[in-house]
């Protein structure tokens, strides 16, 4: 596996990891404004699912949209959608071509996820905080645990 596709794997892991430590009581926290907790991994989950689209149309409609989710079905869901990613990341690399309608670089496109997805991590975490259910010390810095959540690649 190429180095930048276990990047992009220990991204999606750390965001299951932050799904999976969100109570169900708190997973419908939402700020006045904005997207609920929920439908912060949603949102995750829908960009990569455009992007699959995009990237290939034959892969729309074999992974299952999240409406309403809660959160084991979210952990699947992620599951399945940083999985088809990887695939798509891996392939391009083998195959030297870049990430179809995304410019620069596959490198370029991970960068771009990934930074996508840890913004809407970071939202998720200032609603639950601001509705004064801040997340334990032991899930706020594990979500900086790079290597401890890459040990299972």
């Amino acid at each position: 596996m190429h180095p930048l596709t276990q990047a992009w794997l220990i991204n999606d892991r750390i965001g299951r990891y932050l799904v999976e430590a969100i109570s169900e009581a708190d997973w419908e926290t939402k700020l006045a404004k904005g997207k609920s907790v929920a439908g912060q991994f949603a949102h995750i989950h829908s960009v990569r699912l455009m992007w699959l689209k995009v990237i290939d149309p034959s892969l729309e409609g074999s992974i299952p949209k999240l409406d309403g989710a809660g959160r084991e079905e979210t952990v699947a869901a992620l599951t399945a959608s940083g999985k088809a990613v990887a695939d798509v990341v891996e392939n391009a690399l083998a195959s030297a071509v870049r990430i179809k309608n995304f410019k620069p670089t596959t490198e370029a496109f991970v960068g771009y996820l990934i930074s996508h997805e840890s913004n809407h991590r970071g939202q998720a975490e200032l609603a639950l905080r601001q509705a004064g259910v801040p997340l334990p010390d032991k899930v706020a810095y594990g979500l900086w645990e790079w290597g401890s959540r890459g040990a299972e690649l």
